[in-house]
């Protein structure tokens, strides 16, 4: 072609000219119909744990609160301690304005057949041995040790934990624990929770059971291996301090077991005293 470029020089030009255009056209179309793939996406791998329900982690944080709130409370409260074959005792609690607190167990010592109170005060943990008709002789307390020392199952009626340091348990998002809610206690209000222990233990922490709170953190009811409380009357206020139920002498505190010559408790007479 005279005066112009050849025609294969002018093709080459046009194909890089057109190559040049058309291939960013061709890669994102690549890219689009990658995403349109009908392969389905790879599996997420998967969670390190359980996830646990969010119902739970809610009634573990209420009974968390309700328990902190139990920590706070100061009263004077009377329980009607329910035990399967047994007469109904009635429980006196005490929590008072300096933190020391005291728990009259009617029927908590020798089987039954004796009546205790169980107190700690800034001088450190008591039994008292309370008088009967069957044990007349007047109050006494023995000095168990330091007021945080854990008791020994043979002196242990256990009724008073649920005031003391199972709370401790109950407001420590570190403790085994799965809670939920539940049905209140024939005869109890308040917001009560199931409570279970997730770890396998000699010494479990606490008793499982349910456990019913008032907003105030009163606690109403509690239902655990030794029976069943329930808030008998509405609480009183409460004291600047704790009174032992008598002087503190020399001694051997009263064990749970009861004696080998003590004669059986019937039913409606729990501490043999010939009245219910």
């Amino acid at each position: 072609m005279p005066g112009g470029c050849p025609r294969d020089a002018l093709n080459a030009e046009n194909d890089r000219v057109y190559a040049h255009r058309v291939a960013p056209f061709v890669f994102a179309l690549s890219v689009l119909l990658a995403g349109c793939s009908t392969d389905p996406p790879a599996d997420p791998p998967p969670p390190t744990s359980a996830p646990r329900p969010v119902g739970m982690d809610a009634a573990r944080d209420e009974l968390a609160a309700h328990a902190a709130a139990a920590q706070d409370r100061h009263l004077v409260a009377r329980y009607t301690l329910r035990v399967d074959g047994e007469a109904d005792r009635l429980i006196l609690v005490t929590s008072a304005n300096d933190g020391s607190w005291r728990v009259d167990v009617p029927g908590g010592a020798l089987g039954g057949t004796a009546d205790i109170s169980l107190a700690a005060t800034t001088d450190g943990l008591f039994q008292c041995a309370l008088p009967t008709p069957t044990r007349p002789e007047p109050a006494s307390c023995v000095r168990l040790g330091e007021r945080d020392d854990t008791l020994p199952r043979r002196l242990d009626p256990r009724v008073q934990h649920p005031f003391t340091d199972w709370l401790d348990v109950l407001t420590d998002r570190r403790a085994p624990l799965s809670v939920s809610p539940a049905m209140a206690p024939a005869g109890a209000s308040g917001s009560c929770y199931s409570v279970e222990t997730t770890a396998a233990s000699i010494n479990p922490p606490l008793d499982v059971g349910i456990y019913c709170f008032d907003a105030d953190g009163t606690l109403t009811a509690v239902r655990a291996a030794f029976g069943t409380l329930t808030l008998a009357a509405t609480p009183e206020p409460a004291p600047a301090s704790v009174q032992l139920a008598g002087p503190v002498v020399e001694g051997e505190p009263l064990g749970m077991t009861a004696p080998p010559d003590a004669p059986p408790t019937a039913e409606g007479d729990p501490t043999g005293t010939g009245t219910p």
